[in-house]
């Protein structure tokens, strides 16, 4: 039998990337997803029409994760459409990098919405359905531990998603409800890529950092956050699994 057969999941910003990987292997493991995207329904729908390809079960919804009315019908689909919840994958972000004196007012408030309210806001509407044996997946990143420069406020946003995950396991934990995160390192993804990080200065400098001598694959991601999903980290809550090939 599937690990998460029977199983419902949302996974947040699920339209492209790590989180449309992630959807694709919780459902290829039996859960059924709710696609969230925020502004790409075509990479939502295109998820959505993968998995079901598959024989899965999987639908698109639209919704902003920093605004709490969306945050709610996010959380709601999951219960109008398959009747529970039992795992949260909360994938939104964005990034952007700059250096201290470039650093502003609405860069500031954008990511942290996006990264850290977001997460919040999703977590608490979900945590009134989730029951006993749920599991909340935060994605976080490898620079909350090494800290690279030009990275203030992405960092920063992490930093504090990390913290998030410990206090939520501690605060979940006696309704039976873990909070994890993955903590990747650099991720060759459709975002990576336009943005020009894929083959730049920065990429070459993140190799040289990592003792596995790659850049990471989306694939990498993916089969960590089945695991915690499953039943397999039963005995896990409160972990960051930094998925970073070495990187510390």
């Amino acid at each position: 039998m599937s690990r998460l057969s029977g199983k419902v999941a949302v996974v947040t910003g699920a339209s492209k990337g790590i989180g449309a990987g992630i959807a694709k292997a919780l459902a290829a493991e039996g859960a059924a997803v709710v696609v969230n995207y925020a502004s790409s329904k075509a990479g939502a729908d295109a998820v959505v029409a993968a998995i079901t390809a598959a024989g899965g079960k999987a639908v698109a919804v639209r919704g902003d994760v920093s605004r709490k009315e969306d945050a709610e019908a996010i959380i709601g689909a999951a219960i109008t459409q398959y009747g529970r919840l039992d795992i949260l994958v909360n994938n939104s972000g964005v990034y952007e990098f700059a250096p201290l004196e470039q650093v502003t007012e609405e860069q500031f408030h954008r990511l942290f919405n996006i990264n850290v309210l977001g997460v919040l806001l999703t977590t608490q509407a979900a945590a009134r359905h989730v029951g006993a044996g749920g599991s909340i997946i935060n994605i976080s990143s490898v620079v909350s531990s090494i800290t690279p420069p030009h990275t203030a406020i992405y960092t920063g946003t992490k930093g504090a998603l990390d913290a998030i995950t410990r206090v939520l396991a501690l605060e979940l934990a006696p309704r039976q409800i873990r909070v994890n995160s993955i903590n990747p390192g650099l991720i060759e993804t459709e975002g990576t890529q336009s943005k020009g990080i894929i083959g730049s200065d920065f990429e070459k400098n993140a190799l040289a950092q990592t003792p596995l001598g790659r850049v990471g694959q989306v694939g990498d991601i993916a089969p960590v956050a089945v695991f915690l999903a499953s039943e397999d980290s039963a005995w896990l809550t409160g972990e960051e699994i930094i998925a970073a090939g070495g990187v510390r």
